[in-house]
């Protein structure tokens, strides 16, 4: 298995997240080749992918990385590991090089979100050095 930066949006990778995005939220639908053209092409984000060797994607992660007044902010996004790979480290690598990459932007913190019910997901970032903090986070929606 590989971490590789998405460089075109192809069928393969519309497929991908045809099936990925569902395990990730049921409430909205998978990006089209459109939409996954325009975050490839966008600079402030990366989409990984864990590729198998045999180029089957296994899982995504989006890297948002912004200059504000006081710094580089780097915030890991949209990670959805299939089903069918988790318990194989995919998660972990995903995370792990979007540390890298927000490491040699000169983010000097990345940032997370993810629901108390996603169990194995906190337990991985708690393990990669992730810390909780206390903090409200607020949406307005539109």
């Amino acid at each position: 298995m590989q971490i590789v930066e998405a460089t075109e949006a192809t069928p393969a990778l519309v497929e991908a997240f045809a099936k990925l995005i569902p395990q990730l939220s049921s409430s909205n639908p998978p990006p089209t080749q459109a939409e996954l053209a325009e975050l490839i092409a966008a600079p402030a984000t990366t989409l990984l992918l864990a590729v198998d060797d045999d180029g089957t994607i296994l899982g995504a992660l989006t890297l948002a990385q912004f200059r504000i007044p006081t710094g580089l902010r780097a915030w890991i996004e949209d990670v959805v590991v299939d089903g069918a790979a988790r318990g194989r480290g995919v998660g972990e690598l995903l995370n792990q090089r979007a540390l890298e990459l927000a490491k040699q932007a000169g983010a000097t913190t990345v940032d997370l979100t993810s629901r108390p019910s996603r169990e194995a997901a906190n337990r991985l970032y708690q393990r990669i050095g992730f810390e909780l903090r206390t903090t409200n986070v607020y949406r307005y929606t539109l």
